[in-house]
């Protein structure tokens, strides 16, 4: 596990995001020998491939996104589906020649919403992660209710049985980096 870099993308762009605070606490959950960056999205225009130039920001996150050996979405769900900063980032991403910045990865999904955590959209990123080769790991799923008392005002996980399933979740991330890239 040694030596693992993940990159870690928030789909929401709201300064006090549970979303975010999952990435956050998912930072100081990591195994020992792995570390993480977190995208900031917040400068990113909206993909439209009649500008073939990529702008600064854009041009930031891919050179985050080149140096990941996994990703973990943190996958807000918005009308019971992908919030937009999050697939716009993608549909970037994957215009890259040879799909190369995505694809063969590993990633890990984690969210927290209303009710059902973010089941649903992140069931639709998993839809999207088999079109652009991106290996999201099946098990643990990480599903936080936002509303029921785990963070904070700032956003930040405060649940200790959840930052346990957190741990649980990088430690099976790393597992699954190290045998894909095997």
């Amino acid at each position: 596990m040694a030596g693992l870099h993940f990159v870690g993308i928030s789909g929401s762009l709201r300064r006090q995001s549970t979303n975010t605070g999952l990435l956050r606490a998912a930072q100081k959950a990591l195994p020992e020998g792995a570390t993480m960056e977190i995208v900031d999205l917040s400068d990113i225009p909206f993909f439209n491939s009649d500008n073939p130039d990529k702008p600064a920001s854009v041009q930031r996150v891919f050179a985050q996104l080149a140096k990941a050996d996994a990703l973990v979405f943190a996958c807000p769900e918005y009308n019971y589906s992908i919030a937009p900063a999050l697939k716009n980032i993608i549909d970037w991403a994957s215009r890259e020649p040879n799909n190369a910045l995505l694809a063969g990865k590993a990633a890990a999904i984690v969210g927290a919403g209303g009710g059902m955590g973010t089941s649903r959209a992140q069931y639709h990123l998993r839809q999207v992660c088999v079109y652009i080769d991106v290996h999201p790991l099946n098990k643990p799923e990480f599903f936080a209710n936002a509303f029921a008392g785990g963070f904070d005002a700032n956003g930040d996980l405060t649940d200790p049985q959840l930052q346990k399933m957190l741990a649980d979740q990088m430690a099976a991330l790393a597992r699954w980096a190290t045998q894909l890239k095997a």
